[in-house]
């Protein structure tokens, strides 16, 4: 059969069609390669992102870079408010969907056309060429370097180390003893490949200093300063009013996106600390806990840092009370492998087991409440109830928080220690009476707690030989540590 050129255009222009359409709607996650635009020209795209709707330098910052003849964008959630009056050719990349208009392109990458784009700081100002010096020291660096940075102002930056820990939940910055940079300290313009950037999980996440170098430690890329510095603005000081917004929203940004990197506590290059995780007023950082396993297991992750300092504080507070009322504790399964091991909670535990005589529950006022049914929350503001599982107690960080503490009521017969629930976990046996005649005091999550007078024995009694010296999950059966 004969195809007539007609038929072969009508042929061509059906098979274009089909392949836009498998682009743009079949393919998940976007486009294919095959389907993607080329990777860009040469050349810098400018992206203003690290700026306030109030009392900012936005015009002048995007009109002085500008005038290089580079592209500029301005990405913002929505439209800057007071109106800003942008330069000509200065375009406002909006990222923030609006019920009753149509979309923002879902791929903001497709808006930056050149293979390097330069994350400006507001108030900064161009130095003609070098933008050029730093996207030909990327290029010309035959390491792993990802990022160049480039002072802005007089104040020259610091080199910090940035070292991860996954596991822990914790970004732990440092003086950078060999001169090698993962992050820096003080304000400066970031330079990256446009596919680099837009590879990233959260390429516009602010604040971007922060968001990229997090980002960037976790892929190993490295980073280069360069020694020239870009002028800032002479701008008229930020009003008070201006300065608390500032302060707020900043806060606000910095937990949303540790809370997006899975990062709950930071610990800066001086010693201090920041938190990110739960606390009193809010609730646990993890949900039911299925077959003895956290979902945090399963995620390569182990207790949220916030977690353990509450148990440590719920912990340490229960302790303390129970003492002051006479009532004779103990250290008990994970907890006291945990002292055993660490003299701290397991890393990857979630909750605090103590023992206590049944007999002593009528000394402890708070105990004494929660034993008639109703719980009871104490001037500290921990909650105290009778757990609905059975003949035991817990005391809970907070009210929002339930984070807890779980007192296990034994009395003895015939001189072993039993009880009135099991709950079916391997350690949950009874033990000879003779193991709390006398308790003994244990470093412990930050105090000195009561324990049994022969934590090896007793613990290999309960989990088995060599339970101190090879750690495991808390059900083997469902995750098995080996397997992180």
């Amino acid at each position: 059969m004969r195809v007539t050129p007609c038929q072969a255009a009508l042929a061509s222009a059906i098979g274009l069609n089909l392949l836009l359409l498998y682009c743009t709607w079949w393919w998940p996650g976007g486009s294919p390669p095959s389907c993607r635009p080329p990777r860009g020209i040469p050349g810098v795209t400018v992206l203003l992102r690290d700026f306030e709707d109030f009392e900012n330098d936005l015009a002048g910052t995007a009109r002085s870079f500008a005038s290089l003849a580079v592209p500029v964008l301005v990405a913002a959630e929505a439209a800057p408010y007071p109106p800003v009056p942008l330069p000509a050719g200065v375009s406002l990349l909006p990222l923030r969907p609006v019920a009753d208009r149509p979309p923002p392109l879902a791929h903001p990458e497709l808006h930056i056309r050149t293979r390097h784009v330069a994350l400006v700081p507001d108030g900064t100002r161009a130095i003609p060429g070098l933008l050029e010096r730093m996207r030909n020291a990327l290029e010309e660096d035959a390491g792993d370097t990802r990022l160049v940075v480039a002072p802005v102002g007089s104040v020259p930056l610091r080199c910090l180390e940035l070292r991860l820990e996954p596991r822990a939940w914790t970004a732990r910055y440092g003086p950078s003893a060999s001169g090698v940079c993962q992050a820096v300290e003080g304000t400066a313009v970031l330079l990256l490949r446009t596919r680099d950037l837009f590879a990233l999980p959260f390429p516009l996440a602010r604040p971007v200093p922060t968001a990229l170098f997090i980002q960037a430690a976790f892929r190993g890329w490295g980073l280069r300063v360069m020694p020239a510095a870009f002028p800032a603005a002479l701008r008229p000081p930020v009003s008070p009013h201006g300065r608390w917004k500032a302060k707020n929203l900043a806060e606000t940004r910095r937990h949303q996106l540790m809370r997006d990197l899975g990062i709950k506590r930071e610990v800066l290059a001086d010693g201090q600390e920041r938190w990110y995780g739960c606390g009193k007023e809010t609730a646990r950082c993890f949900g039911t806990v299925h077959a003895r396993t956290p979902q945090y297991l399963f995620a390569g992750r182990w207790t949220p840092p916030c977690c353990l300092r509450a148990l440590r504080e719920t912990a340490r507070h229960v302790a303390g009370v129970l003492e002051a009322a006479g009532v004779q504790y103990w250290l008990e399964g994970g907890s006291l492998l945990g002292a055993a091991r660490l003299g701290d909670i397991i890393p990857w535990d979630y909750d605090v087991d103590l023992g206590i005589y049944r007999e002593d529950v009528g000394k402890c006022r708070w105990l004494a409440v929660a034993a008639t049914g109703e719980p009871v929350e104490d001037d500290e503001g921990f909650l105290w109830e009778k757990a609905a599982e059975g003949d035991f107690y817990r005391v809970h960080y907070s009210q929002s928080n339930r984070l807890h503490v779980d007192l296990w009521p034994f009395y003895p017969r015939g001189g072993v220690m039993t009880k009135d629930t099991w709950l079916g976990h391997p350690q949950d046996v009874e033990f000879p009476e003779s193991f709390l005649l006398p308790r003994v005091p244990m470093p412990f999550a930050g105090f000195t707690a009561m324990a049994p007078n022969n934590a090896r024995a007793f613990l290999e009694l309960k989990f088995g030989p060599g339970a101190i010296e090879n750690p495991e999950y808390p059900n083997p059966a469902v995750k098995r540590l080996e397997q992180d």
